[in-house]
């Protein structure tokens, strides 16, 4: 082959490296190429699954740089197109007829001596609209901004979140009492059994700190007669959740503010945090605790919700940002870090706090995940006319890699049940069991 090979030598070569793949790949899967082309990997008699490839470059590109990373923003810009089937079910049929075994079969030598050209073509360009502008990581703690990041999120819009998210608006991990549940049912699983472990009782004043879209404060007030006071740092989410309680009619039960929890003062019997702990970074923990101690009454109850990361044994590495984390913190989640479930529990302890229980949710969040995924996939039309083709599959690549993630485990969901410790020693005034979360 001549060192600088024509396009079609290109095509050739790919074509014949695929066929070969395919003989030990064996999945129900085309591969079109850049002239219309297509390369079978295995029986497509009933099949429609296609990998779409937009030009050589792509191949060029994702040899130099073979990274999930790149493959996300490829597939984001649409040089790359999965379709047949949302990316749930695309991998997870992929996946399914996929041996290790055969795969250990494959020359390597054969493959990279018909792929090997492609290294000397230009790669394609990978550069995305509408990330983050400042400092996506927030470890600049002086210079972090909460408010900027959360807006950012979740002011994507309101009619784009309903495409996929459930009639409540809820955007934290569903409870499933079973796992052929629907999402709208385990939703309000997950509502009833928060209020369950805060022991809600009528007259209690409840604190929901980043409140989202309203459904918590409006079920605890309309189902456990509390008084609910919900602060969030979004516009969209405010407005929503306001328009939400007047039509309730929880106007004397509810309320409602765009407000850092930072600021916040009084006294409340309930604190619960779901979803927002995230937000917070490792940094400000200290003050994200002290400050949800001062605000809960003695032997109060606090529920912190969020997503884990597992622990490494060397600390120096368990800060360092992946380019697939640096690419959702600039274009879907800036700010946002993870701590291993130990580092909650310590801090919680450390500020004042008694640990009565710690629940994980993790396979929980990881069929959250895939109902949104699937949801926002069979909305694509609807979703791409609200926020345009790129930020739509970020998204849809966004939930079905974190899908994928919770299923494996590599990250985590935990729910924290603890007390502010009293001045005067003895009983937590909690039940004696568990019972009462299941009756």
């Amino acid at each position: 082959m001549a060192l600088f090979a024509s396009d079609k030598k290109l095509l050739d070569s790919l074509a014949e490296c695929l066929e070969y793949v395919a003989q030990y790949l064996k999945a129900p899967v085309s591969v079109v190429l850049w002239d219309g082309s297509f390369v079978a990997l295995g029986d497509v008699s009933t099949s429609k699954l296609t990998i779409t490839l937009s030009e050589q470059g792509v191949i060029a590109s994702l040899l130099k740089r073979p990274t999930l990373e790149n493959l996300m923003r490829q597939y984001a810009l649409g040089h790359i197109l999965i379709e047949g089937a949302d990316l749930i079910d695309f991998f997870h049929t992929v996946r399914s007829s996929i041996k290790k075994k055969d795969l250990k079969k494959l020359d390597k030598f054969y493959i990279l001596k018909r792929i090997w050209p492609f290294l000397l073509v230009k790669s394609t360009k990978t550069n995305l609209k509408k990330g983050y502008e400042k400092d996506e990581t927030g470890f600049d703690g002086k210079a972090r901004d909460n408010k900027d990041f959360i807006q950012f999120h979740y002011d994507v819009s309101n009619d784009f979140y309903k495409l996929f998210l459930d009639p409540e608006m809820l955007y934290s991990c569903a409870y499933f009492k079973d796992w052929s549940e629907t999402l709208e049912q385990a939703q309000l699983n997950k509502l009833e059994m928060i209020c369950r472990k805060l022991r809600l009782k009528k007259g209690d004043r409840l604190l929901d700190i980043g409140c989202g879209w309203g459904a918590l404060v409006c079920y605890a007030a309309k189902n456990y007669g509390v008084t609910a006071h919900g602060v969030t740092l979004s516009q969209a989410q405010y407005d929503y959740a306001m328009a939400k309680v007047k039509e309730l009619g929880l106007q004397d039960t509810v309320t409602l503010e765009i407000r850092d929890y930072i600021t916040l003062d009084g006294e409340y019997d309930k604190i619960s945090s779901i979803g927002m702990f995230e937000h917070i970074g490792l940094d400000k923990f200290p003050e994200y605790f002290k400050k949800v101690k001062s605000l809960l009454r003695p032997n109060g109850v606090f529920l912190n919700h969020g997503i884990a990361r597992r622990a490494k044994a060397n600390k120096k590495r368990s800060r360092n940002i992946t380019p697939e984390k640096r690419l959702i913190l600039k274009y879907i989640f800036p700010g946002s870090e993870l701590a291993p479930i130990g580092t909650t529990v310590e801090s919680l302890e450390a500020y004042g706090f008694e640990i009565h229980d710690v629940e994980g949710w993790r396979e929980h969040y990881a069929l959250t995940c895939q109902h949104w995924c699937k949801r926002l996939s069979a909305n694509k039309e609807k979703a791409v006319n609200a926020v345009g083709i790129e930020t739509y599959r970020l998204w849809v690549a966004y939930l079905a890699g974190v899908s994928f993630g919770f299923f494996a485990g590599s990250i985590l969901l935990y729910q924290v049940v603890a007390t502010k410790r009293s001045k005067e020693k003895g009983s937590a005034n909690l039940p004696c069991t568990r019972a009462d979360l299941y009756r």
